[in-house]
């Protein structure tokens, strides 16, 4: 009589009431499936992170007392999928009941209700699906509330504020108050305060990376299997946590927007791997940000900042996420169809904006929110690439992406192609944002200034030609009135240069 639990390479959390005592009729299942790292291509930090953070915890709940098998990536029994796979399992530990958490993503809710769960009924088995325990807004109250109509992240944000007490002096009062300090939140980074490195961790993961070749794995980026950037285990996440804490949070709000040739990871945290594989908990996290401030060792503006992050966006994301899904993924309100160029899988390109954001995600399979909004993003939403092609590169190039984080910041917040389901404007700016936020056009090979002709920066006639391609959809929206003033004041000479100017840019973007 075995009950086996199946545990997902993002679901590796201790705090789970399963893990509260042990069972010697349990059985834990951890398995390296090919169809989790062939539906994108994926960076190969990520497949040897969560791989070997699945290793990890494996060995953790042995050592807990508890139960584990695991099905490795060469294991003759792996079938390259859950359904695949379980049978022989069921059949060789005497199973009677399978149970497994919640999966974040609905491709994999999916396959265990199309596949799985048939499986079971077939079989005798009895199948139960549990609460993850993770999130602060369950699905249930997610598909509830955002089915019918999406609220604006402020609403949403405020609301749970009030439900959970953080940053609140009573029940309807912010602490400061003022509920939002984002203004106060985007300066240049000078230089100095010196922006703290994260830490680094020791781990010899070239056995594994052995495998995953061996396997067959295509994947793109750096691998980084020496000293590894990212946190295996619990230990070390709570390790990257003080450190940010510590050193991080006094500055992370002031600078959160900030772009730097010197420093690629700034003020930010690094924590998104840890807390979308379920190392840590969004409330402990939130609660040293909170211990912090009211030490004060971070000032208000930098704590609420932090905390929207994980309190509002987050918890917002994944109930668009689901209340939308499946026809989400499907959205492309303003027609996009273009292929993403070739150097966003090389970094080879003179526009030292996108080389930047880049060659660092392929080096570290990372970038902070403003490189994706506003630099890679912003360019593709410009560009007019296709949701697709752009979707699927944003899931796979991020060690912290999933799909129901991914998705709602790709299409909706990033390429507008729900129609402002998510952003109430499109977000993206011409070369002069990016010169205000940082240091990313010095020594560009093309001219933040110039509009069009030879040097001109291609941002700049792409984003006059976006606003002008999509005028009817997008000139009625307030927030672009003053971009719209600006564009009708040019003369019918120098808008048409520009929208000659961009098409050339267009056809000539595996050359930029």
């Amino acid at each position: 009589m075995t009950c086996l639990r199946l545990i997902l390479g993002d679901q590796l959390t201790v705090r789970h009431p399963w893990f509260r005592q042990t069972d010697p009729d349990v059985l834990y299942v951890l398995m390296e499936m090919r169809s989790e790292t062939g539906y994108v291509r994926h960076h190969a930090q990520k497949v040897l992170a969560i791989f070997a953070a699945m290793r990890r915890f494996a060995d953790a709940l042995r050592q807990a007392g508890h139960r584990v098998h695991t099905v490795s990536l060469l294991d003759p029994d792996n079938g390259g999928s859950f359904a695949a796979t379980l049978p022989a399992l069921f059949r060789r530990f005497q199973v009677t009941r399978f149970e497994r958490i919640e999966a974040d993503e609905y491709r994999l809710e999916q396959h265990f209700s199309e596949e799985v769960d048939p499986l079971c009924q077939r079989l005798g088995i009895t199948s139960a699906t549990v609460s993850a325990h993770h999130f602060l807004v369950s699905r249930e109250e997610a598909v509830e509330t955002f089915t019918h109509k999406i609220p604006r992240l402020e609403t949403f944000y405020r609301g749970l504020r009030r439900r959970t007490g953080i940053l609140m002096t009573s029940e309807n009062e912010p602490e400061g108050g003022r509920w939002n300090y984002d203004p106060e939140n985007r300066d240049r980074w000078p230089g100095y305060p010196p922006a703290p490195p994260w830490p680094r961790f020791s781990a010899d993961l070239s056995p594994l990376w052995d495998e995953i070749q061996a396997a067959g794995v295509e994947t793109f980026g750096s691998a980084a299997a020496g000293d590894f950037p990212w946190p295996l285990g619990r230990r070390q996440a709570l390790e990257m946590l003080d450190a940010f804490i510590r050193h991080g949070l006094p500055h992370f709000g002031q600078f959160q927007d900030a772009l730097s040739l010197e420093s690629p990871t700034l003020f930010h945290s690094g924590l998104s791997f840890a807390l979308n594989v379920k190392m840590l908990h969004p409330s402990e996290v939130i609660e040293a940000a909170l211990t912090a401030w009211r030490a004060g060792a971070a000032p208000l503006t930098a704590t609420e900042g932090f905390i929207r992050q994980i309190l509002g966006w987050r918890e917002y994301v994944r109930a668009v996420y689901w209340a939308r899904m499946p026809g989400y993924a499907r959205l492309n309100a303003l027609h996009a169809d273009r292929p993403l160029p070739v150097w966003f899988w090389t970094g080879e390109t003179r526009m030292r904006c996108q080389r930047q954001a880049i060659s660092q995600s392929l080096r570290t399979a990372y970038a902070h929110h403003i490189q994706r909004l506003m630099v890679t993003g912003s360019y593709t939403l410009l560009n007019g690439c296709a949701p697709d092609v752009v979707d699927a590169w944003y899931l796979g190039i991020y060690i912290d992406a999933f799909e129901w984080v991914q998705l709602p910041n790709t299409r909706g917040m990033s390429q507008f192609a729900d129609g402002g389901l998510v952003g109430s404007k499109p977000y993206c700016g011409s070369a002069a944002y990016i010169q205000r936020q940082g240091d990313y056009c010095r020594g560009c090979t093309y001219d933040p200034k110039k509009r069009h002709g030879d040097g001109a920066c291609p941002l700049n006639s792409l984003y006059w030609d976006f606003h002008a391609r999509h005028a009817e959809t997008l000139s009625r929206n307030p927030r672009l009135a003053m971009t719209y003033r600006t564009l009708d004041r040019m003369t019918a000479e120098e808008r048409t240069a520009t929208r000659q100017w961009a098409a050339r840019m267009q056809d000539q973007a595996d050359t930029l």
